[in-house]
């Protein structure tokens, strides 16, 4: 069947999203409602693919849909277009099926040239009008269509509002507005080098491109990489009969929401501006009215909008946000949509509606986007000082909330600053290691100029819920000057600076930051969305304030318990140096014996805090190397401790290093080479889940404990016989009934792939899919962020594959694991530990695979409980 193109709005409806875009399905709706809409058609989602298939044009079989329709306007509105006695003029505006506000592109009054301005002036009895019209248009035409920009009509009018001795637009004249329309076209022919079209089919044509174009302008893609909006989906295009809200002071145009999108507050909310266009409320070129003012003006175009607003949020059973116009005392409906509004209203909305009968609890849980969260569980920043600050540069928005603080250079500085001087500091680095833990845990914010969205400095920052911007290439670092240059602007030691880790902005001084606070809505709404889930929600913790933090979020266990992060307290770091670099088994298990009661007290600590919830355990995991002293002072002080000669133990740190050490001696590798290190740590284990059953017998500790980095069946058995060993002595020893589990991490492709070989030694899988992508994909995580952003302008990928999983990819070979695992062990737990556990779409693909839980970091706890919600609801 041939496809249609092109739809007048009396031919759609509110169903047809997908196809007439999110703008033109609502125009649609409110036309079968009889509401009064100003009449027009759409241009399918489905035309804009074709114009990107066909290389940027419009095709001839659309072009002549396009002109049918125009021909069937002009029919209904008894206007021509271009007709000096009769014009037909319209807008042409964007409508993708996700709202997308402000991400593309927008023309009025199109059709109007010399010939038709001058007769319209006649035809309205109103020069200026006409005149003020045309040189809009003249203006969003050169700007939208041909991309010559703003600056230079902006200058002229400001030109001309001086010489007049005037401040405001409409204080300008007919011929003021006459002649800034001539200047505005010589401007375009300057820059264009052709006269300002005439005819308003080829105006039409242009503007249609134009829209078709802006699908694929940088704020555009940006908006969609950071909403999950795939460029496939296109934008359709809306050609509306323009109505005037500059026609004069019974003249004007607004913009309302049914509630306060701030508040969530039921209270009819907006702005209008009289005698103006609807661009000039969203540029804030006059200081507009509130809407209660419109009841004072205008009582019965009040209470004739003030009905619409509640039918539409009544039929729509939402919040709406809505454009209108007012031409010559007649109300005109331009647009209605579900209205965007913060999280903390969002909260308050759907608890409301559910209040007023007018949707269900399973509705209201569907309604909330889990990424919005975000906002009330960090620090924000006051929003009307965030708008008078542009940013000097922006980078990958790690680890989300708002930070302000001095810079330091360091994580020395860091902690020296926090803890002598009570000062809040940003931790400025090119990327940061373990080894920058407690300045990271004392810093407000961190900025790296490497690393991706699961470096270390991300995965720490989101642990901790610190805000975390990473990978800003464009920063110049001076370590020994104590600088760094971005955006033409140098910051030394102890400046302000800003970070935003929602947006991934950085700011060049102090912004004021405001606490995060849990709205009452907050824990109504969290308590429906644990009634629908039935995936349960972990945490990745190392700490007990991290675990704690964890439950307070609502965290039903911790899914990644990661060992080595315990290792570079000030306390514990000497012994763990002492064991890499002994030299003999003796020597190793000596060091390890001073690490034991400590990790058996961080063990007890952590049981404690989950209260008998399961926790797993990772064993070792990175490569050593990364535990080893740098610094001259550090190594002399390691050297004396040992009784080793300096040369010797620099020789010894310099055979541990690895030319790719994420694929080196790491993970399981180490307790096939040292047992004795697995022996220190299940040790620990145990005894931990022994001394927290017998002080409380009421908690059912269950240890898992997960061997990482596993590829071979042969390796599992191995390490899984020193855990076993070693944990049924202590148990036997101890007197005592403790189950407990032994797993592995599928991070490997090749785990994956012989899942069902792994899964007889295995009790559970752990998903690591940082690892497996990184594995799967073959580049690094900390690296990647240098190149993506090529592969996205090119369009070879959408997303960062360490932000959302890549489904098509590892999604397969998580699949592929989770089907061989339960072919051969039908009881094995399945679970995600990877950063993408707290991702709504990859979570919404785990609940698709059968996973049983996901773990992610503390505060993305309320945000997987909401989005594993969502994706039971969508499943039934």
């Amino acid at each position: 069947m041939e496809k249609k193109f092109v739809y007048l709005f009396s031919e759609g409806n509110g169903s047809m999203r997908e196809l007439l875009g999110g703008k033109g399905a609502n125009l649609a709706e409110m036309t079968n409602l009889g509401m009064p809409v100003p009449q027009g058609f759409t241009i399918t989602t489905e035309a804009c693919t074709q114009y990107y298939a066909d290389g940027e044009e419009i095709n001839g079989e659309i072009k002549s849909k396009i002109l049918e329709y125009v021909k069937k306007l002009e029919g209904m509105a008894g206007k021509k277009f271009g007709d000096p006695e009769n014009p037909l003029l319209v807008s042409v505006r964007s409508g993708a099926r996700a709202s997308m506000p402000g991400m593309m592109d927008t023309i009025l009054n199109l059709g109007l040239n010399d010939t038709v301005v001058e007769s319209f002036a006649k035809k309205t009895g109103n020069p200026r009008f006409a005149y003020d019209s045309y040189r809009r248009f003249i203006q969003m035409y050169s700007d939208v269509v041909m991309e010559v920009g703003k600056s230079y009509f902006e200058k002229r009018i400001d030109e001309m509002k001086n010489q007049k001795g005037v401040t405001q637009d409409t204080e300008l004249t007919a011929e003021d507005l006459k002649k800034l329309a001539a200047q505005f076209k010589d401007e375009y022919k300057n820059k264009v080098g052709a006269d300002f079209p005439s005819d308003p089919i080829d105006q039409l044509t242009g503007a249609i491109q134009a829209v078709f174009r802006s699908w694929d302008n940088p704020r555009a893609v940006y908006y969609r990489r950071m909403n999950d909006i795939p460029a496939s989906w296109g934008t359709a295009v809306n050609v509306q009969s323009m109505v005037f809200g500059n026609m004069g002071d019974t003249s004007g145009t607004g913009v309302a929401f049914s509630r306060n999108p701030s508040t969530g507050e039921r209270k009819l909310y907006g702005e209008f501006l009289m005698n103006a266009q609807g661009e000039d409320v969203v540029a804030g070129v006059r200081t507009p009215q509130t809407i209660e003012q419109m009841k004072e003006q205008n009582p019965a175009v009040y209470e004739e909008f003030y009905n619409i607003v509640y039918k539409l949020e009544k039929h729509y059973r939402d919040m709406q946000d809505m454009e209108f116009t007012i031409e010559e005392g007649k109300l005109y409906m331009l647009q209605t949509r579900n209205g965007k509004r913060t999280a903390a209203a969002a909260l308050k909305i759907a608890c409301d509606l559910v209040d007023e009968g007018m949707i269900s609890e399973k509705e209201a849980v569907s309604m909330i986007d889990p990424k919005q969260l975000d906002a009330i569980l960090h620090p924000q920043f006051d929003a009307a000082a965030l708008k008078a600050s542009p940013p000097i540069g922006r980078a990958l928005p790690a680890s989300p909330g708002a930070a302000c603080g001095q810079v330091v250079f360091s994580a020395e500085d860091a902690t020296e600053w926090a803890v002598n001087k009570g000062a809040s500091v940003i931790l400025v680095r090119m990327e940061t290691s373990p080894e920058d833990i407690e300045g990271m845990h004392y810093a407000k914010g961190i900025l790296t100029v490497r690393g991706g969205m699961t470096s270390h400095a991300a995965v720490v920052a989101r642990g901790m819920g610190t805000c975390c911007v990473a990978g800003c290439g464009d920063i110049r670092i001076d370590e020994e000057a104590k600088t760094f240059t971005l955006g033409g602007e140098t910051i030394k030691e102890g400046d302000y600076i800003s970070l935003d880790g929602s947006t991934g902005n950085i700011y060049g001084k102090a912004i004021e930051t405001t606490d995060a606070v849990l709205p009452e809505a907050f824990s109504r709404l969290m308590a429906w969305a644990d009634q629908y889930r039935t995936m349960k929600v972990r945490t990745n913790a190392d700490t007990p304030d991290d675990a704690r933090n964890a439950v307070r979020f609502g965290a039903e266990g911790i899914g990644l318990c990661r060992t080595e992060h315990m290792f570079f307290e000030a306390d514990r770091i000497a012994a763990v140096r002492e064991m890499i670099v002994s030299e003999t088994t003796e020597q190793r298990r000596k060091a390890l014996d001073k690490l034991l009661p400590i990790q058996r007290g961080d063990f007890e600590g952590i049981y404690e805090a989950m209260q008998g919830r399961p926790v797993t355990i990772r064993l070792l995991d990175p490569p050593l190397h990364e535990f080893l002293p740098t610094e001259e002072d550090d190594i002399a002080a390691l050297a004396k401790e040992m009784g080793l000669a300096e040369d010797k133990l620099k020789a010894k740190i310099a055979s541990l290093h690895e030319f790719n050490p994420m694929m080196g001696h790491r993970g399981c590798r180490l307790d096939v080479t040292y047992p004795e290190i697995g022996e220190m740590q299940t040790t620990a284990i145990i005894q931990a889940a022994v001394n927290t059953q017998k002080k409380h017998p009421d908690w059912d500790i269950v240890p898992e404990i997960m061997i990482p980095l596993v590829g071979d069946v042969k390796e599992m058995q191995y390490v899984k016989s020193v855990v076993t060993e070693t944990a049924d002595k202590l148990i036997a020893g101890a007197g005592v009934k403790l189950n407990y589990l032994v797993g592995t991490m599928i991070e490997l492709p090749r785990a994956a792939l012989t899942a069902d070989e792994i899964a007889k030694e295995a009790q559970f899988f752990s998903f690591g899919t940082n690892d497996l992508t990184q594995m799967t994909f073959g580049f690094s995580r900390d690296d990647a962020g240098s190149f993506l952003d090529a592969y996205y302008d090119k369009k070879i990928y959408e997303n960062d594959p360490f932000a959302r999983l890549d489904q098509t990819g590892v999604g397969k070979l998580v699949e592929t694991a989770v089907k061989l695992g339960k072919s051969a062990r039908p009881d094995i737990k399945l679970g995600i530990c990877g950063e993408h556990g707290g991702d709504p779409s990859s979570i919404e693909f785990c609940h698709r695979t059968g996973l049983h839980y996901v773990s992610c970091s503390p505060f993305r706890v309320p945000i997987a409980r909401l989005a594993a919600a969502q994706a039971a609801i969508k499943q039934k």
